[in-house]
């Protein structure tokens, strides 16, 4: 059997992705009881935190400001949980994984029904060049971005740069863009309806902090955890799939699953963060069985450790990824801008 390497030098053997969906399918049963916990382990010390910021302004701002990451990184964790509501792996049944996944997107101010369904359109095109744009990072091609105009190729470059994917793009997503349907706004009322009434229950929510702590307090505590959770959640989601091996192809060459389990990566991150990111760093798996439970994707890895070695990643080798902008269809690797240009097309 042939080999493929890892991202840290191993190898790892070539997997079947069709055989692993069928081997995967028991995994995909969530536990109401061990969901119910890991809701409360995760909401109960978030509430918390949060107070406890609130009133340690009165302190002294850095005191209250040193408790961010921690906030930020439960928020990151409801997001997570969240997310695998819209997967419905959540609970077993549809309605409460929609609902809980409703109310926990008040506290991430993310419409989850607006967000379920581009989410929905990225893992079903996942690695399809004729179907980018939905739930994912911006991708061009190097013929695309050379055939563009100067002003897209600019914006591009300016988009791509890792100050604005980390830091002014997801304070943009989630306190702006999250605002409206954006992407589904003639897609039926639903989509409004997600939108709007996110907002006015987390308006509601604010307004009652504001009431209680004053305007500036709760900017203070809110902001900054927030930016903080939406920072760290667009840098794992870049990193679980803009790889310089990553996986993409178009037309009848595109095979789904093909493109989840190799277009993904194996974020190996260490405890505590592996807990505070709820495994979604075993992304290949994910995305291959997106219906398994969180807290069931470990178990994937012992029952399949050749899974371990596949894309894998450590938190030192997710900042050279960080450089690659655009898709080279002749080497099939994601390149960085200097590598483009040597690569360009001529004339």
């Amino acid at each position: 059997m042939s080999d493929t390497l890892s991202a840290d030098g191993g190898r790892a053997a070539v997997l079947e992705p069709r055989a692993l969906v069928s081997a995967l399918k028991p995994f995909a049963t969530p536990h109401t009881g061990r969901s119910i916990w890991e809701l409360a382990i995760t909401i109960v010390p978030f509430f918390a935190v949060m107070l406890g910021m609130l009133f340690a302004l009165d302190a002294g701002y850095w005191i209250a400001l040193s408790l961010v990451p921690l906030a930020g990184l439960l928020l990151l964790r409801t997001f997570i949980i969240q997310h695998d509501c819209g997967h419905g792996a959540f609970l077993a049944k549809r309605n409460g994984n929609d609902w809980i996944g409703r109310a926990l997107g008040v506290l991430t101010f993310t419409p989850y029904d607006c967000w379920r369904r581009s989410h929905t359109l990225h893992h079903a095109n996942t690695g399809n060049l004729d179907a980018r744009g939905f739930g994912d990072v911006d991708t061009l091609t190097i013929r695309e971005y050379y055939a563009a105009s100067p002003l897209k190729r600019a914006f591009y470059r300016a988009y791509r740069h890792p100050a604005v994917l980390l830091g002014i793009g997801p304070a943009y997503l989630f306190l702006l863009r999250h605002r409206l349907p954006v992407g589904l706004m003639g897609q039926g009322m639903v989509y409004w309806i997600s939108a709007l009434a996110t907002n006015l229950a987390t308006a509601v929510i604010l307004a009652m902090l504001v009431f209680a702590f004053g305007a500036a307090t709760t900017a203070l505590v809110v902001i900054p955890s927030l930016l903080f959770a939406a920072s760290m959640g667009v840098w794992l989601f870049y990193i679980q799939h803009q790889f310089e091996t990553a996986h993409w192809d178009a037309g009848q060459d595109w095979s789904f699953h093909e493109a989840a389990l190799h277009g993904s990566t194996y974020l190996d991150l260490p405890q505590p963060l592996r807990w505070f990111t709820a495994n979604i760093g075993i992304h290949h798996v994910h995305h291959l069985a997106s219906r398994i439970p969180f807290y069931r994707l470990s178990r994937v890895l012992d029952a399949h450790p050749e899974l371990r070695s596949l894309n894998r990643f450590t938190m030192r080798q997710t900042i050279s990824p960080l450089k690659l902008a655009l898709w080279d269809e002749d080497s099939r690797r994601l390149v960085t801008f200097r590598e483009a240009a040597r690569l360009a097309p001529q004339g």
